[in-house]
C-alpha cells in the first residue's frame, strides 16, 4: 500500500528531504512515519499536523477520551490497526488514527464497534501508549498493580500461601505466583489477618473500587483500587475459590486454605455481579478460634444459666443473635465442653465453620440432597447424644429438631431474633405448634457483641469530669455514667477499640414460662416473666459492662439501637446518679424511737445507696439486700418486723414477682406493705399490683414522689392495722 500522502502532507508545506525522497513501498504506516519525520527532520507531532492539513481533518488529543468509546473498539483491534477511540459524537465515533487512507481498516472498523468512524490524526508511537494507558487488560494493569505494591517489600506479599487451589491448566503455577495481582491479593490477606479482620469485602465504590475490612464488627476502608485492578484482584479471589471466572453473571461461592506466617486460616468466599464489576465478601476463619468458656469473657449470670441449659439431657436449647454476634463461637464452646468423651456429638452446619475434635461434623450440600433435614433424619439413625443443627430455617428441620429434643437427645441450634423470649414466637411462625414448643424447649441464649475500649490509649473519666453533650445524651437514655472515653491509637487503627466482649440474656423455661406458652402469651408477657425469674436483661448486662469500664455508651447504641427502659429492666434513674455525684449531705439525725423500718431491695448497689440516704434524710431506718433470696432470708431474720419493703421486680437469682409471692404466702411477709420499683410501664405495674404490691414507684425515681408513695402506704397500712 503506498504511503506517498505522507511526502505530500509535508511538501504540502514546503519541505523538502535532506536526501532524496525516501521509498515509502512495502512499509508499514508506523514505520512509514518514523521513516519521513527522520528524512524531513521533523518531529511526530509536527507530522500529525501536517496530515491532518492534507486531509482537512483535526489532530487528536490523546488524553481527552471517554470510557465509553474504549468499551466499543476491542483492545486486540486497537493495538493490530493502531486506532484508539475517543468519543461518540453525533452518531459517529470519533477514532485517532495514523492512517486515515486505509479504507479496510475504516470498514472493520464501523464493523466492530456499530458506528462510522471519525478520524482525527496522531502519531502511531502515540497511539500505542494511549493504548497501553487506557485498556485495562494485560502488562497496562500489571503496571498499575506494581504501582501499588511498589512500597511493599517481596517477603510481605509472600508471606501468603494458598493451601488448597485449583488453577487453571493453563497458567503455570509459578507464573501466577509471580503476577502483580497474586502479589496485591496476597498483600490484602495478609493485611486483613494481621488486622484481626473477620470479613473482606472487595467492590466498586465511588470513582473506583474499594477494599474494606470488617474490624470488631464494624467495616472500616483500607485502599482504593481503580477498577481494573479491582477486577483482576477479583477474579484472583475466585480462582482460589474454585469459581468460574468467566462467570460474571451469576453469584458464586467457594472456599479454599491459605497460610499467613505459619499460621492456618479457612476463607469462605461469595461473589455477586454489580451494575459496574463482581462485589467479593471473604469470611476469614481461623481454626484456632474454636474456643472455650474460660476464653469467651461471657459475663457470670449468663454464663451460668447457658451451663444449666447444656446439662439437660434432652429438649432443644437455642441460641440467637445477628449473623457476626458470636452465635456460632459460643455453641462450639458448649459442644468442648459436652465432648468430654463419652458423649457421642455430632453436627450439622452449612458451612462447617471450625473443626471440633471428637465431634462428627456434617457439612450441608444440597446439591447432593443433604439439607439440615435430611441429615438431621440420617444423625437419629446414629445413637447420638447431643445433635447440633447450624440454623433452624423451616418447618422441615423444626420437626424433626422436636421429633429429636423428644426422643432422648439434647438438640443445640441457632435462630435470628431480636430476644431470647422471641424464639417461641420465631418457632410458633414456622409453624410449630404451642404443645411442641412448650413441651421440648429447655431455654434461650441471646446475644451481641460490643466492641471492647483500647487498653493503650483509653481515657477514664473521673465523676468530675465533663461529659460530651453526646455522652449527656445517652446518660440519660441509659441512666449510668460512662467510666471510659474512646480515644484512638495506631494499635487500634484509630478506632479506640480492641476486640470484644459479649453481652448477653439466657431464659429458662420453667414451669410459669411454660404454662405461658402453652396458652399463646405475647412476647411482651414472656419477656416479664422471664425477667421475673431471674433473667438479666440483654440491655442491662451491656450497662453493666459500661459500669466496669469495659466499654462505652455509645457503643451500647450503636450495637443496641435505640433499646430503652421498656423491659421492665431499667438501669438507676439520672436523678440517682446526679443524687450520688453531690456532696455528701451532713449526717441526718439519729432516727427517732419508733422510727419505720424500710428494706430497699435491689440488685443495683447505686440506686440502693441513693433510695437509702434519701429516706434516711426522712427520718426512715433502712436496711438494704442486693437480691430476692437475700432480701427473704433478711426479712426471717428481723428481730423487728420491717415496716415497708421497697422492692425492684428485675433483680437476677429471684425477681421481684417472685419474692412478692412469697411474701403474701407466708408469715410474718404477708402483712408487709411492698412498694415495688418498676419501669414506666402499665402491664408491668398492673401485674405487681395483681400480685399483692400496695403501690409502685415508676422509674427514673423523682425523690419527692418516693417519699410520698412510701409514706402514704404507711399510713394506709396503719388505718388498716387500727381498723
Amino acid at each position: 500500500m503506498s504511503r506517498d500522502w505522507l511526502i505530500q502532507a509535508v511538501k504540502r508545506v514546503g519541505l523538502e528531504s535532506r536526501k532524496d525522497a525516501p521509498d515509502l513501498e512495502g512499509l508499514t504506516a508506523a514505520d512509514a512515519w518514523q521513516v519521513v519525520c527522520k528524512a524531513y527532520g521533523i518531529t511526530p507531532d509536527a507530522l500529525a499536523s501536517h496530515v491532518a492539513g492534507l486531509f482537512g481533518l483535526q489532530v487528536a488529543d490523546l488524553h481527552q477520551f471517554e470510557a465509553t468509546a474504549l468499551k466499543r473498539v476491542p483492545e486486540r483491534f486497537a493495538r493490530r490497526h493502531d486506532v484508539f477511540p475517543l468519543r461518540e459524537r453525533e452518531g459517529t465515533l470519533v477514532v485517532a488514527t495514523c492512517d486515515p487512507t486505509d479504507v479496510g481498516i475504516e470498514q472493520s472498523l464501523a464493523f466492530a464497534a456499530g458506528l462510522p468512524p471519525d478520524y482525527e490524526v496522531a502519531p502511531p508511537d502515540a497511539i500505542r501508549a494511549a493504548i497501553k494507558s487506557a485498556y485495562t487488560s494485560g502488562s497496562s494493569t500489571n503496571r498499575m498493580l506494581e504501582t501499588l505494591l511498589r512500597s511493599v517489600d517481596r517477603q510481605t506479599v509472600h508471606a501468603v500461601r494458598v493451601l488448597k487451589e485449583m488453577e487453571p491448566e493453563e497458567i503455570k503455577v509459578r507464573e501466577v505466583e509471580e503476577t502483580p495481582v497474586v502479589k496485591l491479593a496476597n498483600l490484602i490477606l495478609l493485611e486483613a489477618v494481621t488486622r484481626r479482620a473477620s470479613d473482606i469485602h472487595i467492590g466498586p465504590g465511588p470513582g473506583g473500587g474499594v477494599v474494606r475490612f470488617r474490624i470488631d464488627g464494624v467495616l472500616q476502608d483500607y485502599m482504593n483500587l481503580p477498577l481494573p485492578a479491582l477486577n483482576r484482584v477479583v477474579s484472583r479471589i475466585k480462582i482460589l475459590g474454585n469459581l468460574d471466572i468467566t462467570d460474571r453473571l451469576r453469584p458464586q461461592d467457594g472456599r479454599t486454605r491459605i497460610q499467613v506466617n505459619d499460621e492456618a486460616y479457612d476463607l469462605r468466599i461469595s461473589t455477586v455481579p454489580t451494575r459496574d464489576s463482581e462485589n467479593a465478601v471473604i469470611r476469614i476463619l481461623d481454626p484456632k478460634g474454636s474456643m472455650r468458656f474460660k476464653e469467651l469473657d461471657m459475663p457470670g449470670p449468663e454464663l451460668d444459666r447457658f451451663r444449666e441449659l447444656l446439662s439437660y439431657r434432652n429438649g432443644i436449647v437455642i441460641v440467637t443473635g445477628p449473623t457476626g454476634s458470636g452465635k456460632t463461637t459460643t455453641l462450639y464452646a458448649g459442644i468442648r465442653e459436652i465432648a468430654t468423651g463419652d458423649v457421642n456429638v455430632m453436627t450439622v452446619e452449612d458451612p462447617v465453620e471450625y473443626e471440633l475434635p471428637g465431634v462428627t461434623q456434617i457439612q450441608v450440600e444440597p446439591e447432593r440432597d443433604v439439607t439440615f433435614a435430611s441429615a438431621l433424619r440420617a444423625i437419629l439413625r446414629q445413637d447420638p447424644d447431643v445433635i447440633f443443627v447450624g440454623e433452624i430455617r423451616d418447618l422441615e428441620t423444626a420437626d424433626v429438631a422436636v421429633q429429636a429434643s423428644t426422643t432422648g437427645h439434647l438438640v443445640l441450634a441457632t435462630l435470628h431474633t431480636n430476644s431470647a423470649v422471641g424464639i417461641v414466637s420465631r418457632l410458633a411462625e414456622l409453624g410449630l405448634d404451642l404443645f411442641s414448643i412448650e413441651s421440648s424447649l429447655r431455654g434461650a441464649l441471646a446475644q451481641r457483641l460490643l466492641r471492647r475500649v483500647c487498653p493503650h490509649c483509653v481515657e477514664e473519666l473521673d465523676d468530675e469530669d465533663r461529659l460530651t453533650p453526646e455522652e449527656e445524651h445517652l446518660v440519660a437514655r441509659y441512666g449510668t455514667r460512662p467510666k471510659v472515653r474512646a480515644v484512638g491509637c495506631d494499635r487500634c487503627v484509630d478506632t479506640g477499640f480492641f476486640g470484644r466482649i459479649p453481652v448477653a440474656e439466657a431464659f429458662l423455661m420453667d414451669y410459669r414460662m411454660s404454662a405461658l406458652v402453652s396458652r399463646g402469651a405475647s412476647t411482651s408477657e414472656l419477656e416479664r416473666a422471664a425477667l421475673a425469674g431471674g433473667m438479666r436483661s440483654m440491655l442491662r448486662c451491656a450497662v453493666d459492662r459500661v459500669k466496669a469500664g469495659e466499654t462505652t455508651l455509645q457503643e451500647v447504641a450503636r450495637v443496641l439501637g435505640q433499646t430503652s427502659s421498656e423491659d421492665g429492666e431499667a438501669v438507676e434513674a439520672v436523678e440517682a446518679m446526679e443524687a450520688m455525684e453531690a456532696p455528701a449531705a451532713p449526717a441526718a439525725a439519729p432516727a427517732e424511737p419508733g422510727a419505720p423500718r424500710i428494706l430497699v431491695v435491689d440488685d443495683d448497689p447505686q440506686t440502693r445507696r441513693f433510695v437509702r440516704a434519701l429516706l434516711e434524710h426522712h427520718d426512715f431506718v433502712v436496711s438494704e439486700a442486693k437480691d430476692g433470696r437475700e432480701a427473704l432470708q433478711t426479712i426471717k431474720d428481723a428481730a423487728v418486723p420491717y415496716s415497708l419493703v421497697l422492692l425492684d421486680l428485675n433483680m437476677p437469682r429471684l425477681g421481684g414477682q417472685e419474692v412478692l409471692a412469697v411474701l403474701r404466702g407466708s408469715e410474718p411477709g404477708s402483712s408487709i406493705p411492698v412498694v415495688v420499683l418498676t419501669a414506666s410501664n402499665g402491664k408491668s405495674e398492673i401485674a405487681a399490683l395483681e400480685g399483692g404490691a400496695d403501690d409502685y414507684v415508676p422509674k427514673p425515681i423523682v425523690p419527692d414522689r418516693l417519699v410520698a408513695r412510701v409514706r402514704a402506704t404507711l399510713r394506709r397500712a396503719e388505718a388498716y392495722r387500727a381498723g
